[in-house]
């Protein structure tokens, strides 16, 4: 019996082809985290990350402060900050943003906590409902690279102009193998779906992988 039967050439076929798809995920991950996107729009947003007894997580703060970078720079008006409400929190992340951008001397008219966002798919839409009825919709996502690949198609399926940039002083970031190591796990976050907000789906606190969930707590 010859080895490459008609059935392990379609078997091989198959696997070539996840793995060319996947390394294709990969490279837009990577394209998309790498490249700064930041330019005038109508409001920056922040998605949220873990919060400890009012004082954002390392990964948090390193977002916020480019977030504040960019307000700083013209670029918007005002910055929307997003984020849930952890197990025996009272307050959410988007709050403890707020007022950690407000300490830092950001005007408090500046930013918005929007409501409390379990999941990454809620984030968006929270973003996506403070632009209702505004004709103007572009805005600056702000987070860490592997995961504005994602943020960018949910806020385009909810027609958002979506512009990504990716916080530079994240301790991810500054990581090279501990970066790669999440932009290698993207591609199996929620595979062979049909819609953005089913790959995004997630029943934790962002919608990420599992070894990015491990991230969103530093």
């Amino acid at each position: 019996m010859p080895f490459w039967t008609g059935r392990r050439r379609i078997v091989v076929a198959l696997l070539f082809l996840l793995v060319l798809c996947w390394a294709a995920v990969v490279v837009a991950v990577a394209v998309t985290g790498a490249s700064d996107e930041a330019r005038p729009a109508d409001a920056i947003a922040v998605l949220g990350a873990a919060q400890y007894n009012g004082r954002p997580s390392p990964v948090f703060r390193a977002r916020l402060d480019h977030a504040a970078g960019l307000l700083q720079r013209g670029l918007a008006p005002l910055v929307l900050v997003t984020g849930g409400v952890g197990a025996g929190d009272t307050l959410s992340e988007a709050e403890v943003g707020r007022q950690y951008l407000v300490g830092r001397g950001v005007p408090s008219d500046a930013v918005v906590a929007l409501p409390p966002a379990a999941t990454t798919v809620a984030s968006l839409q929270r973003v996506a409902e403070w632009f209702d009825g505004r004709t103007a919709r572009r805005v600056v996502l702000v987070s860490d690279g592997f995961h504005l690949l994602r943020l960018k198609i949910l806020a385009d399926h909810r027609g958002l102009i979506a512009y990504t940039s990716p916080a530079p002083g994240s301790p991810i970031r500054a990581n090279p193998r501990r970066n790669a190591a999440y932009i290698l796990s993207e591609p199996g976050s929620r595979p062979a779906v049909s819609t953005p907000d089913a790959w995004c789906s997630s029943t934790s606190t962002r919608c990420v992988s599992p070894t990015a969930r491990a991230a969103s707590s530093n």
